[in-house]
């Protein structure tokens, strides 16, 4: 049986949600392995609207066992209230279908402050954070001062870890012109809600090789897309985690053998949301007509998204970095009435042409897009649920995606429905 990794491949808001709710249904696990709570996914099962946010999307269906890795920053009160909010839709969470990684690092108050105010600071470029404490969560993790979910089963050791957090944070604070963190009342919440969060506690590491040994088809759901990479991405406009594939093994305790397929999701367009580069956007109507059919608003935030035309280059570059072995299109309707199409096959930079994304943010900065016209279709695509149904100019655009990126098309969504999706490839099955 196959174990799949589905990544983002451009710069999140992709529609994974659709394709790992398909696959999920037909998988025994289901694992998150970087990122926060800000990130989500929209999943409709038998008409409930389900927005999750750190839960697995396994988290949703019977049977099912979800893991949340190391790799994720939990902020425990977050958690704690997407559980009650999910357990009040009639879903059954105990500690024998959810498991936390007891090494997953905590997202704290002064870390969701901290990023606010860097946010605010006119001293410093808006990155256009969640405002949720990520950053500085994963900060805290790689400068070896995170409160892990282990510590909480000691009040005395989590003191000790607190008053280390507490001597860095409280130094930049200062600086910052703001009050201290009081000790007490940090630690006095911390275990207040400590045993809502430790009842589902595991070395995931462990649970996982169980699994795999039972030959359990397991699958390993990334959050945001590959160009938010804190190092392969658009740097320093990023998310604090790696994004892409190879951050499942990390992220999770796992090793390499244990994944037989990849799977990137990419919209048939493009958007992103908050700053930084992005070559393809429509700053016009057009733009704004994208947007607006494709309902280009964040599940967690609502902010609205920057649409363009799609970036074949990055879609390529993602693709390679990651390893993919196919292709998920979504909101393939979203481009029905466009007469014309253009999709980025190569950039301008200083006046010669190059076939992939530079890293440098200047060099980002100054790329001019060279686009492959293509003809639209002019008819609806909503709802087809069979690849020979497609209009011929849909395929002819999508084939022309396959060519370009060296990747195989695993299926097509034809609506926001999990029922109209044309099914070219199950990752699932063997070849």
């Amino acid at each position: 049986m196959k174990n799949i990794i589905v990544v983002g491949s451009q710069w999140g808001d992709e529609g994974k949600g659709k394709i790992v709710d398909w696959l999920s249904e037909k998988a025994d696990v289901v694992v998150r392995f970087q990122g926060g709570h800000n990130a989500g996914h929209t999943l409709v099962v038998k008409n409930v609207t389900y927005k999750l946010k750190l839960l697995p999307s396994g988290i949703v269906r019977k049977k099912k066992i979800s893991i949340i890795g190391n790799g994720v920053v939990i902020d425990p009160w977050a958690l704690v209230e997407e559980i009650d909010q999910i357990k009040k839709l009639g879903i059954k969470i105990t500690d024998k279908n959810l498991y936390i990684a007891e090494n997953a690092p905590l997202i704290l108050p002064i870390h969701k402050e901290l990023d606010g105010i860097r946010e605010d600071s006119k001293s410093t470029d808006k990155i256009g954070t969640t405002r949720r404490g990520i950053g500085p969560a994963y900060e805290d993790k790689v400068g070896r001062r995170a409160i892990r979910v282990m510590d909480l089963e000691n009040k005395s050791n989590l003191s000790k870890r607190i008053e280390m957090m507490l001597y860095h944070h409280n130094s930049i604070r200062k600086g910052l012109g703001k009050s201290k963190i009081n000790k007490k009342k940090l630690i006095d919440s911390l275990i207040k809600i400590s045993p809502k969060i430790l009842k589902y506690t595991k070395p995931v590491w462990m649970k996982l090789d169980e699994l795999k040994r039972k030959n359990k088809k397991i699958l390993f759901e990334g959050a945001q897309g590959i160009l938010l990479d804190i190092d392969h991405g658009t740097y320093p406009f990023v998310t604090s985690s790696n994004t892409v594939s190879g951050a499942a093994l990390a992220g999770t305790g796992c090793g390499p053998s244990t994944i037989n397929y990849i799977l990137g999701i990419v919209k048939a367009y493009t958007t992103r949301v908050g700053e930084g580069p992005f070559p393809t956007e429509l700053k016009n109507e057009i733009g704004i007509k994208i947007g607006k059919k494709g309902k280009e608003f964040g599940t967690v935030t609502n902010r609205k998204r920057r649409c363009g035309w799609f970036d074949a280059v990055l879609v390529k570059q993602s693709c390679t970095i990651s390893g993919i072995n196919g292709v998920a299109i979504t909101k393939i309707d979203v481009l029905d009435e466009f007469k014309e199409l253009y999709v980025c096959i190569g950039y301008k930079l200083n006046g010669k042409k190059i076939n992939y994304f530079p890293s440098s943010l200047q060099d980002q900065k100054k790329v001019k897009p060279i686009y492959k016209k293509m003809r639209g279709w002019l008819q609806n695509t909503s709802g087809i649920k069979k690849w020979k149904h497609l209009p011929t100019n849909a395929k002819n655009y999508i084939n022309f995606i396959k060519k370009f990126c060296k990747v195989e098309i695993s299926s097509i969504s034809t609506s926001p429905k999990r029922e109209d999706t044309i099914m070219l490839k199950n990752p699932f099955k063997k070849n």
